[in-house]
């Protein structure tokens, strides 16, 4: 279980004189924020740009340390074991570019898995299995700087299916992907949920996973506005500027999508 409790970030504002936080010139990201997310729960964390969803999401493996409360992973406080929240906690950024060290597909998905000191045996099964669930299986050889966006976003994922991690954070994980490239996620994450494993999807756009979450919440100016089952969360939602579909299964099918590409 990943727990927040009066969960504060802040962070300095720039400018003339150079202020900080320090000098009370600050921007709470965070306001204290206190939640709780079960192991097998898919929690989606919803809001628009600058709500703080991302510098929420970070504070679960130490990547961001709050100013004011705490957060604990599987009991133990993120501050006082560093390492094992990290590898307890899997994140996949908004931004794949932020994560991959390697030159090619296969490298690059081994590399999590060889720093926990596994056999070769293992890290193979591990990168297979994991190419294959997003739609990348067979393509270890490709070299990174040859990838789309949508496909650097698939190795991102890939990677951090390899470490098997007790929990999976995704930040935006959709945008660039194409149709099959998304149903094979939502698909994988329907099975670690079924698996024990618990995953929490950051997005400003619900139409993906509204029929797939077992709660969400939703987060104005730092703050929690919005801490409900997916149709009643629906009703709420549009007023934090978060697309949702006009309706949606209850069967765990995402609707079908509608529009445009995604907001960058």
């Amino acid at each position: 279980m990943i727990e927040a409790n009066g969960v504060t970030c802040r962070y300095g504002r720039t400018g003339d004189g150079g202020s900080d936080a320090d000098d009370g010139d600050s921007v709470v990201a965070v306001d204290d924020v206190t939640l709780s997310v079960p192991d097998g729960e898919l929690l989606v964390v919803a809001g628009a740009n600058g709500s703080g969803k991302t510098t929420l999401v970070r504070t679960f493996n130490g990547l961001v340390e709050p100013d004011d409360g705490t957060v604990s992973v599987n009991g133990t406080p993120v501050s006082d074991d560093l390492v094992a929240a990290r590898s307890a906690v899997g994140m996949v950024f908004q931004d794949p570019r932020d994560q991959l060290v390697a030159a090619t597909v296969g490298a690059d998905v081994a590399f999590g898995p060889e720093n926990l000191g596994l056999s070769h045996a293992e890290i193979d099964r591990r990168v297979a299995a994991a190419l294959d669930a997003v739609n990348m299986d067979g393509r270890e050889a490709d070299r990174i700087a040859s990838l789309s966006g949508g496909e650097r976003e698939r190795v991102a994922i890939a990677g951090a299916l390899a470490m098997e991690p007790a929990h999976l954070v995704l930040d935006e994980p959709f945008t660039g992907l194409d149709e099959p490239a998304r149903r094979s996620v939502l698909d994988r994450l329907r099975e670690l949920r079924t698996a024990g494993t618990s995953v929490i999807v950051v997005t400003h756009d619900l139409r993906e996973l509204l029929g797939l979450a077992d709660r969400v919440v939703g987060l104005s100016a730092g703050r929690v506005a919005v801490d409900d089952a997916p149709r009643e969360a629906a009703a709420e939602l549009p007023g934090l500027d978060v697309r949702v579909p006009a309706s949606f299964e209850t069967d765990g099918s995402p609707p079908a999508r509608t529009g445009g590409a995604d907001d960058p």
